[in-house]
């Protein structure tokens, strides 16, 4: 059987369907797999997937976009998501690590893909693949740190400095000039989050 666990909330502790911060989000919610129920119940699970249905309706009832993680879950991901997200708001999958299938579905579904330092690791191939055919005006970058840096900073705290790595191991990747790579993911980033990056101090 398939578990699925949350942790909900965004940067400083958001609650669920509850949270509206700075950045323009409705919070973050992730949800992750298991094979084994461990402590948990199948009523555990059922809890979990009734928050991120939440979590979704308090995005299509703010306006903001959606923020998920989703590890070894994606298809209950993607079956909520479709059943109750507003595809007008959209939202996007971060720290992605799921297949060209889950991208593609999820694509259909007016999200973004965000990729982090993971890209970068040599054991990455498969997702280096979707890296390469992701359409590029759909991509955004992220460090998710503290963890996970990238390639040449693996193992160490992360740091959103850190960044530029992970878009100049795209940028090779996909064949294109770090500086094409990085305007086209600040546009992205200002056309999900409906936010000017000069007005952040970017």
């Amino acid at each position: 059987q398939q578990r699925v666990r949350g942790q909900l909330g965004g940067a400083g502790g958001a609650r669920t369907g509850q949270h509206k911060n700075r950045a323009g989000i409705a919070g973050r919610q992730r949800l992750e797999a298991q094979h084994r129920l461990g402590d948990r119940t199948v009523l555990d699970m059922q809890w979990q997937r009734d928050r991120f249905v939440r979590h979704i309706q308090a995005s299509a009832q703010t306006g903001k976009p959606l923020v998920v993680h989703t590890r070894s879950a994606s298809e209950d991901t993607l079956a909520l998501l479709s059943a109750h997200m507003d595809r007008q708001v959209g939202g996007v999958l971060h720290c992605f690590t799921e297949s060209r299938e889950v991208a593609e579905a999820a694509l259909d579904l007016g999200m973004h893909i965000s990729l982090s330092g993971i890209v970068s690791f040599k054991s990455a191939k498969d997702l280096q693949e979707v890296a390469k055919w992701l359409p590029l005006d759909r991509l955004l970058i992220e460090t998710d740190s503290p963890y996970l840096a990238p390639v040449p900073y693996r193992g160490k705290r992360n740091q959103p400095a850190w960044v530029r790595h992970v878009g100049e191991c795209l940028a090779q990747l996909r064949g294109i000039s770090l500086e094409d790579l990085a305007q086209a993911t600040t546009r992205n980033f200002e056309t999900l989050f409906k936010v000017k990056t000069s007005s952040l101090g970017v």
